[in-house]
């Protein structure tokens, strides 16, 4: 079932707020894309400020810092043939569009996915009580609540996680790779 001869990588840009779906998208999609051949890393936002970002808070500065360490990383091992799914909040349109830059000018593809949850949605799914704690004022610039989350203006997708489900986004995801070149239909793998 292994591709042979993957050449090049791509970064897989989640981006959304907490309880958006994220995590829950990424860890159906990369075992789906290491069927068909692949070689897949997931940065995951919480996995990264535990282990390359400790000691970061969460002023714009620290979270801008955060992410374009994410972005650093994706594009070395994006540059090496990896698919990488990155699933982190990242709440700042010009930052993003930095991460988008620092990628890109390796030659690597970029593809922003927005899930686009609403914010009641993401607060109903929310079992950790963060939106709880932020809304009582313990949990101070907790995205969507005091501090803001700037959607994309023009993702290579858009998922409303609020309505499609996971299998519906999954099937949208795999029809983005497979169009953009990034990976091989099904029927290939193998052949």
């Amino acid at each position: 079932m292994m591709m042979t001869g993957q050449t090049h990588g791509f970064v897989l840009w989640f981006t959304g707020l907490s309880g958006s779906g994220k995590s829950t998208l990424t860890n159906a999609l990369a075992p789906l894309l290491r069927e068909r051949g692949l070689r897949v890393e997931v940065l995951d936002g919480d996995e990264v400020r535990t282990h390359l970002s400790k000691g970061l808070g969460f002023s714009r500065e620290d979270r801008d810092t955060n992410i374009l360490r994410i972005a650093y990383v994706a594009k070395l091992l994006a540059r090496n043939g990896v698919a990488v799914i990155t699933a982190a909040i990242s709440p700042y349109r010009a930052t993003r569009e930095r991460a988008r830059e620092q990628i890109t000018a390796e030659g690597v593809p970029f593809l922003e996915v927005h899930l686009a949850a609403s914010l009641e949605t993401c607060e109903a799914r929310d079992v950790k009580g963060l939106y709880a704690e932020a809304r009582a004022g313990r949990r101070p610039g907790f995205t969507g609540i005091d501090d803001p989350y700037e959607p994309p203006e023009a993702p290579e997708l858009r998922l409303d996680t609020g309505v499609q489900s996971v299998e519906e986004s999954l099937a949208a995801l795999i029809r983005l790779l497979e169009g953009r070149g990034l990976l091989p239909a099904a029927s290939e793998v193998g052949a």
